[in-house]
């Protein structure tokens, strides 16, 4: 399912995952959960851009919003790995300099997307992982809590659960958040957020913090954000694969995208994308029943979780 968008000066797109959920099936107060997150990460950034300022700050404020809500599988209320422990993944790009900031299996780093800004701004490196990503936050004087700040009990019960059968049936939800924009400038840029998947071993990594896999910007084509099986992103080298059929193959954005979630489908994987580009249009798409969705621009906001609510 997708849908496209334009003719709109700024534009903010938001997901925070995607998965099995259907109609009737979907517990109620985490429908509602969902919704009102998005809404919030949507009116963090839109807040931004109203302003005339940067891609890069609103993209981060949104996520950073979805990072605190227990609601998403980011920062507090991440899933658990199979030791009962979190780690959390991010990375963020700015598609006017391609400068990009990118972290994983941080385990108590409060706000994984701003560390990741701060590589972004101040280097030395692009990407952290494991114990050095969170001394060097601790050096940098961002926020440190015990790992437990961030589990909430529905994550402890999925992960009984998973670790009691033989996986997740076809409920699975993948839980990654993420933001992309384009400002009044015409520069684009992307976060992206998870806490990965239940049940996760051996300091696993997934797609969401690979810089060009799970998260792409670039003026000279779009700033993409993914959530699915991330395995399968990887392969496909989905956001940067997304950027360049724009950028050297001639495609639309609506066509690249549903080219690239095509070919993850061909691996195996299914989830879902969003992207904007410098000219302000947007789109998402998806290969799930649902994907938590979000969009704002001068018109206002939408918000959509199910897949026949882009035909309504």
């Amino acid at each position: 399912m997708a849908r496209l968008m334009t003719e709109a000066r700024w534009r903010l797109v938001v997901h925070g995952g995607a998965g099995s959920m259907r109609p009737g099936r979907l517990d109620p107060e985490q429908e509602r959960c969902a919704r009102a997150g998005l809404e919030a990460a949507l009116a963090a950034g839109s807040e931004i851009l109203e302003k005339r300022e940067r891609a890069l700050d609103a993209v981060e404020a949104a996520v950073r919003v979805l990072e605190e809500d227990e609601c998403f599988n980011a920062g507090r209320g991440s899933v658990l790995t199979a030791s009962g422990c979190i780690e959390l993944d991010a990375a963020i790009m700015d598609g006017s300099n391609r400068r990009a900031g990118a972290v994983s299996g941080l385990r108590t780093t409060r706000a994984p997307i701003s560390l990741a800004r701060r590589l972004l701004e101040d280097g030395p490196y692009v990407f952290l992982s494991g114990h050095g990503a969170d001394d060097f936050a601790r050096d940098h004087d961002f926020e440190q809590v015990e790992n437990s700040w961030f589990e909430v009990p529905e994550r402890r019960r999925q992960l009984e659960e998973l670790l009691g059968e033989d996986g997740f049936d076809d409920e699975i939800k993948y839980g990654t958040v993420g933001a992309v924009a384009v400002d009044v400038d015409g520069h684009v840029a992307v976060a992206t957020s998870t806490g990965g998947l239940t049940a996760k071993r051996w300091g696993r990594v997934g797609d969401s913090p690979l810089i060009g896999a799970g998260t792409y910007a670039d003026d000279r084509s779009a700033a993409v954000s993914a959530t699915g099986s991330g395995e399968y992103f990887i392969r496909a080298v989905a956001a940067h694969q997304l950027a360049e059929r724009i950028r050297i193959g001639g495609q639309s954005l609506q066509d690249a995208l549903d080219a690239v979630l095509a070919d993850v489908a061909i691996l195996g994987g299914k989830g879902g994308l969003i992207a904007v580009a410098p000219d302000g249009e947007a789109a998402w798409g998806f290969t799930t029943p649902a994907m938590y969705r979000g969009m704002a621009d001068t018109s206002g906001r939408t918000v959509r979780v199910y897949s026949d609510e882009d035909e309504r």
